[in-house]
């Protein structure tokens, strides 16, 4: 019987072999950090446009109870505190129509714009993205209620 060493001899790996794993190892990895890289601005897009979803069933609700949207003077507050100016809401909802009570920040820590009514419907909402400016492209792009599917 051929012991196992002899039959298979020590074979490992050539300093060219591994150099070349080492490349392809490279290349796979300069492909595929930067897309990884992009993920957190997505996540924050697509967080905004979850919000902005939430907040437009709010001001349905709002609307139910009180047949009419807040103002711009209003403002999406009126969803979590009662409008003391403007007209009124005889039926709003104690407690408000936001859970847990608060208004929430855009994702970059903005307020969201509100506007009723709107320009390109009953209301428009809007966030500024990363800059907080209007305008911008990619991660500083704004996120509009009437552009979200």
């Amino acid at each position: 019987m051929i012991p196992f060493r002899k039959k298979f001899g020590n074979r490992g790996f050539t300093l060219i072999e591994l150099m070349v794993v080492i490349v392809i190892l490279g290349i796979l990895a300069g492909l595929i950090v930067p897309k990884i890289m992009g993920r957190p601005e997505e996540a924050k897009q697509l967080k905004a446009k979850m919000q902005m979803e939430s907040m437009e069933t709010a001001l349905k609700l709002y609307k139910l109870d009180n047949g009419m949207y807040p103002t711009t003077e209003q403002g999406l507050q009126a969803l979590v505190e009662m409008p003391q100016s403007g007209t009124i809401p005889t039926k709003w909802r104690k407690g408000g129509y936001l859970e847990k009570g608060k208004l929430p920040k855009d994702p970059w820590g903005n307020d969201f714009i509100y506007l009723c009514p709107g320009i390109h419907g009953e209301y428009d909402i809007i966030s500024y993205g990363g800059d907080g400016v209007p305008g911008g492209e990619e991660k500083d792009r704004d996120i509009n209620n009437w552009e979200i599917e």
